[in-house]
């Protein structure tokens, strides 16, 4: 249609142009709109790249919110309890490697991490194996995509670190994504789920260090001491009441409200379906709830899944003597526990 518009354009301006006595001739004037017509398919071919940057850009989002719970890019160099994501991209990707290769690796060990499968040796032996965790397999591959083809942020020590070990530094590839440095006004939406994640990110650092240095009965000791603290402090740093709420809380005072039970049932339908999870907001007062469902992934199960089977007998002793209402038990992976929610002024 467009194009047709432009030869009628073209043949009235033939026509004025005539009329008038004007010297530019009509071979001229086709040129010229046949240009116009070239330059906006090439505009067009543009717009779907910029489309398509904006949609490889989903792996960005995913590696921030999977990943950087423990692969913390801001954690000091003797303060990790994983390695950078840099890291990993510079023992998985050289000079040589094809994409499909690393794709193709570092799904396999996500999916299922062992000692024979890493190229880490290093940090396998600090930090040990990477547990076991359920992930969409198109999500890992999206991650995989993200680090292949773009520049990710990296630690101030990691290059001095890198060429201490290695004698070279390492040549962070790829593409700067335009969306990385674009500055914008948070929605609201952003805004809450940026506190959800920020909290999430303290409290599973801690969680999971606890874990991997003193094992699952420490873990429960740092969640019934220093889970509340650590929420508390995250909720002074953002102005906001953060809150973690449950149908089935281990402790009562995270008991749902009528509202929020209402929401964490929405949200189990969802997950359940595999629909799209969305933050839920609601605005009183010139104050704004954000609410969003916390899953459960395979690490949960060893102090939330089945007693006796997932739940060793030791920690069921300990949950019973830390938690004697304890009802957070008997779930499976990819279900609701729980949700976020968080107050926060307009």
């Amino acid at each position: 249609m467009i194009k047709y518009l432009k030869y009628f354009t073209l043949l009235t301006l033939i026509i004025f142009v005539n009329c008038n006595g004007g010297k530019q001739s009509e071979k001229k004037l086709k040129q010229k709109a046949k240009q116009e017509i070239k330059q906006e398919e090439v505009a067009k071919i543009s717009e779907k790249e910029n489309s398509k940057t904006i949609k490889e850009h989903e792996g960005k989002k995913l590696l921030e919110t999977k990943c950087f719970v423990c692969h913390n890019i801001s954690a000091s160099h003797e303060g990790r309890i994983a390695p950078p994501m840099i890291a990993v991209k510079a023992h998985y990707i050289q000079e040589n490697t094809k994409k499909e290769d690393f794709i193709a690796e570092f799904t396999s060990f996500v999916t299922n991490p062992t000692e024979e499968k890493t190229k880490m040796r290093g940090a396998v032996k600090k930090f040990g194996v990477m547990p076991k965790q359920v992930f969409d397999k198109k999500d890992i591959e999206k991650i995989a995509n993200y680090l292949f083809d773009y520049k990710i942020a990296e630690p101030s020590w990691f290059q001095k670190h890198w060429k201490e070990r290695k004698g070279t530094s390492y040549f962070n590839e790829g593409k700067t994504s335009f969306i990385e440095h674009k500055t914008h006004e948070k929605s609201k939406a952003e805004i809450g789920l940026s506190y959800a994640l920020g909290t999430k990110k303290v409290l599973g650092k801690n969680l999971m260090g606890t874990i991997q240095k003193k094992g699952t009965l420490s873990a429960l000791k740092f969640c019934n001491e220093k889970a509340y603290k650590l929420t508390d402090s995250m909720a002074l740093k953002y102005n906001a009441k953060i809150k973690r709420v449950s149908d089935k809380p281990r402790n009562p005072k995270n008991i749902a409200n009528a509202k929020e039970l209402e929401i964490l049932e929405n949200y189990k339908k969802i997950v359940a379906n595999k629909q799209k999870i969305t933050p839920i907001l609601t605005t009183e007062n010139q104050q704004t709830t954000f609410y969003y469902p916390i899953v459960t992934n395979a690490m949960c199960l060893q102090c939330h899944g089945k007693p006796k089977t997932q739940i060793a007998p030791e920690t069921l002793t300990k949950l019973a003597d830390l938690y004697p209402k304890d009802k957070a038990v008997n779930y499976d992976i990819n279900q609701v526990r729980g949700i976020w929610s968080i107050t926060y002024t307009n």
